[in-house]
């Protein structure tokens, strides 16, 4: 997986007349300690159309320094500050190692890397340390060479780097003045790699609106946020973190219900096609993601049951196979997330937040315009309830509380979206949505789980076993929805209130 850490620095380059700064006196700095200088030799890597760099990610082999080896560098939301995610050096200069490609495919998307910049670096250091020894932040002078592969002329600049070590964050700011006053200003590139590259890097990715002034862009922003999601998710699942095969899936539900909350705004014939590409996605999550769910849910179950039923083969069919089951669901997941139908639809999200397919509507003030969406939602899942409850216990009223459970969802996400526009009475609703929206999901889960013991207990049939306890777990299973649909009334009531229940 390789290490991972957290680099906050920032850049400057000397203006003219720049003087040396003066880096004593500074907070909990007790004195200014010179290393040797080092040579750095850094070997860049992107795609044919720099798909990394428009992204601000770096992907590097750098020899010499204390921290020789590939080093991938990805932006977070906090200022001046990249994760960092190293590998050893290898043997090779090109074999890029596997965790560090499997990192960045959401943005490669199957595309080849190559190297498109080497840079030479000269660096003069000096570490400002506390009382005790401590780095707290290191400053280098940087000397670069830029070398192309396409053998253009090299481009040589200076600059100099101010890396937080272990100091406050207030530091830098001290250590800023202090070259502000010396001439220093910050520089114009992010990095190194940007200042190298120049104009042919492509634009970065659009940005969500700075204000929500209208319809389109309450829709908007919320699209901008789950596309985010689902990148940011991407690399967690690939690398089996726990809970980030169900975030990416709940992103993918989410943008696909904005949608439709937000389909007088958006233009359907653009955003359905997309839909059902989302779908798609999320049964393929599904596949590892729902196992899981039932596999503990079941497993819950069987502990509960009398241990006279508890026998070895009952308990071998009902938990035997989790291992070997969720190896195969990874596999294909795995096997979808390397594969062109998914890099295709996040081609597809991007293109739709470059060139938003506005309709008329989406210029409408964006609070009456969202208040609106939010209530269409909550009388749709009104329907859905009343459908519902108006069934006789069986399978119809199965099905049709499974109804309300999507447009529960649907309803929480648009409250969630409404956030930013309508305040504390969205989040409110939100919250009184999502306590529905968990009690029918207990209800679904507990139908699937019936499924599920009904084809165990057929397997156990077919091969001659005893199926009594699988009836014991299905009357138990049975006993869980009834509670769950006596509740649901109550729990209704309290839904269907306040400003935005409409």
């Amino acid at each position: 997986m390789g290490t991972r850490l957290r680099e906050t620095e920032r850049t400057y380059q000397a203006g003219e007349g720049a003087a040396q700064p003066d880096l004593t006196g500074l907070p909990a700095v007790a004195s200014v300690h010179p290393l040797d200088p080092v040579e750095l030799d850094a070997g860049y890597f992107d795609t044919p159309d720099l798909a990394l760099a428009a992204r601000r990610i770096t992907l590097r082999r750098r020899t010499g320094g204390e921290d020789a080896g590939w080093h991938l560098k990805l932006p977070t939301a906090q200022a001046d500050t990249r994760t960092e995610v190293h590998a050893p050096l290898g043997h090779s200069l090109l074999t890029i190692p596997a965790n560090l490609r499997t990192e960045v495919l959401a943005h490669t998307r199957g595309r080849p890397l190559a190297p498109v910049v080497r840079l030479l670096n000269h660096r003069e250091r000096r570490r400002l340390l506390a009382a005790d020894g401590t780095a707290l932040v290191e400053i280098a002078d940087d000397h670069v060479t830029a070398e192309y592969p396409d053998e253009r002329e090299p481009l040589c600049w200076t600059e100099t780097e101010v890396e937080l070590l272990g100091g406050q964050p207030e530091l830098l700011d001290a250590v800023e003045e202090r070259l502000t006053a010396a001439g220093y200003q910050r520089s114009a590139w992010p990095s190194k790699l940007l200042h190298a590259l120049g104009d042919r890097v492509p634009p970065a990715p659009p940005s969500p609106p700075g204000t929500i002034a209208t319809a389109g862009d309450a829709a908007l922003a919320y699209l901008h946020e789950q596309v985010r999601a689902i990148a940011a998710c991407d690399p967690a699942v690939r690398r089996d973190e726990p809970d980030a095969v169900h975030q990416m899936r709940v992103a993918t539900r989410r943008l696909r219900s904005a949608f439709k909350t937000y389909g007088r705004e958006l233009d359907r014939a653009v955003t359905d096609p997309i839909g059902d590409e989302l779908k798609w996605l999320a049964e393929v999550l599904g596949l590892e993601r729902d196992r899981e769910v039932l596999d503990e849910r079941l497993a819950g179950l069987t502990a509960d049951l009398d241990p006279d039923l508890r026998t070895a083969p009952v308990r071998e069919r009902i938990l035997g196979p989790h291992a070997t089951a969720r190896s195969t669901a990874r596999r294909q997941l795995l096997r979808q997330l390397r594969g062109e139908r998914y890099f295709a639809l996040l081609d597809r999200l991007d293109a739709l937040l470059a060139a938003p397919p506005l309709r008329d509507p989406a210029k409408r003030p964006a609070r009456e315009a969202v208040r609106r969406a939010v209530r269409r939602d909550h009388r749709r899942l009104a329907d859905r309830v009343a459908e519902s409850l108006a069934l006789r216990p069986g399978t119809g009223r199965d099905l049709a509380l499974h109804d309300a459970r999507k447009a529960a969802k649907r309803a929480r996400y648009a409250a969630e979206s409404a956030r930013p526009v309508l305040g504390e009475p969205a989040e409110r609703h939100r919250v009184r949505l999502a306590a529905l929206q968990r009690l029918l999901g207990e209800h679904q889960d507990s139908v699937m789980c019936r499924e599920r013991i009904q084809r165990l207990a057929d397997e156990a049939r077919r091969a001659g076993e005893d199926t009594f306890a699988y009836g014991a777990l299905y009357q138990m299973e049975r006993e869980r929805a009834r509670a769950v649909e006596a509740a649901v009334p109550k729990a209704w009531r309290r839904t269907d209130r306040g400003p935005l229940a409409g």
